[in-house]
């Protein structure tokens, strides 16, 4: 197969001999030496494939993995014979089953997840240390300086998304690109099974005609205000007033600005390198229900808690991120003299951060939990901690282990099962 180019505008997407492998390269703007090179690499349909590889049978077949479809159940993933039929991760199992109601529908096998997303994770690290999961499917990779090594990055790309196919028998897709932001971005449109390396100097013109959605952190209410100013496509949206934005956004305005233009200096950060841990969840509809509130509270606490213990760190910060429906954000925080993580003393301080937040009588469209001034876990408990520390420390550490090897799901806190409300 020889290469073909396809015109977009001024710019040119030129595919080399295996298909899905791409370079966007501007015409006719100047290509400028790249300071960084990052990857993100995204496992497609992750769930569903893990369950096609323990069930073969399901090839081919429109595939739902998620919530009880009879219940108030949410779509984790799904196939891209389900996609066809519009049907798409958080969105509600029961509407899912309305779209496609001759989809399977699976409630998951979350060990099996994790034991797919470790396996990817050693081919990762083949490549560079430098390696920041986002989530248990999704991971960048700054390939800074490596070319000398494993040659360039569009081949490096197409080497690990090949092993990824070949070793684990799962699909992914890439992006390349100088930063984490536009490297995303290209692996969404590189979907499925493609490899799509922006050259630097070209984020600009790569990102101009797509719609304002197309960017990370633009939802519909926040794209429907930018229709309202006149801006659709993230183009329009480098050509706005900064201060128009901000009159509108507030400290949002001018971000989104240079947003839009692929501006990102974001580093890509290692867990040895992490300075917080936190979970955050936006709410499908905006809510002030103030019980609800401090169950999803709890919720993330147990996350962030289980997360510290696993990394092997404590933390001294707890803060508290509060977004209201018309997108003000507010954070609360408060450092306590020894570290913590526990998923009850962090929910404790969290709950008192959420009051102190709650300063409007507008909803809430999300919430989320952080800790941070980490420091190591000592490998050796302390003689004079307190013994009813020790003990729930002992049981939080049992717990981790059922989770490790059970899925996160399998054991909890029983005011950590209630439904979001309708």
């Amino acid at each position: 197969m020889s290469a073909v180019v396809w015109s977009f505008g001024s710019c040119a997407l030129e595919v080399e001999p295996r298909e899905g492998l791409s370079v966007w390269d501007g015409v006719p703007e100047r290509r400028s030496t790249p300071s960084r090179v990052v990857a993100h690499m995204d496992l497609d349909a992750f769930f569903v494939e893990v369950e096609r590889v323990l069930n073969p049978a399901l090839l081919g077949k429109p595939v739902v993995v998620g919530g009880d479809p009879r219940g108030r159940g949410v779509v984790a993933s799904a196939s891209y014979e389900a996609r066809a039929y519009g049907v798409h991760s958080a969105m509600p199992s029961a509407h899912a089953r309305r779209l496609c109601p001759h989809a399977v529908f699976l409630e998951g096998h979350h060990e099996y997840y994790r034991r797919a997303s470790n396996a990817a994770a050693r081919i990762l690290e083949c490549y560079t240390p430098q390696i920041e999961w986002a989530s248990i499917d999704e991971a960048y990779l700054d390939l800074t300086g490596t070319e000398r090594l494993f040659g360039p990055p569009l081949a490096v790309a197409e080497e690990i998304r090949g092993r990824i196919e070949g070793e684990l028998r799962l699909s992914a897709s890439l992006g390349i690109a100088s930063s984490k932001l536009v490297a995303k971005i290209a692996s969404t449109h590189a979907k499925p099974r493609g490899v799509l390396w922006i050259l630097a100097g070209q984020e600009r013109a790569f990102l101009a005609p797509m719609e304002v959605t197309a960017m990370p952190g633009i939802g519909p209410k926040v794209a429907e205000r930018l229709r309202f100013l006149g801006v659709r496509t993230l183009g329009d949206l480098t050509h706005t007033d900064p201060k128009a934005l901000e009159a509108v956004f507030g400290v949002l305005g001018p971000w989104l600005v240079q947003r839009a233009a692929g501006f990102d200096t974001s580093p890509v950060a290692r867990d040895t390198d992490r300075k917080s841990v936190g979970r955050e969840t936006t709410f499908a509809e905006d809510t002030n229900d103030r019980a609800f509130l401090d169950e999803i509270l709890f919720r993330l606490s147990c996350e962030v808690g289980s997360r510290l213990r696993t990394k092997g760190y404590r933390g001294r910060t707890v803060t508290v991120k509060l977004r209201y429906s018309d997108f003000v954000t507010v954070t609360r925080a408060h450092t306590v003299p020894d570290p913590l993580d526990l998923d009850g003393e962090i929910f404790g301080i969290a709950q008192e951060l959420l009051a102190a937040a709650l300063t409007r009588r507008l909803r809430v469209r999300l919430v989320g939990v952080t800790v941070s001034s980490l420091e190591p876990s000592p490998h050796q408990l302390d003689f004079f901690e307190d013994p009813a520390r020790v003990r729930r420390s002992s049981v939080y550490r049992q717990v981790d282990a059922i989770r490790r090897r059970y899925g996160y799901d399998s054991v909890g806190a029983a005011r950590t099962l209630h439904d979001e409300p309708a």
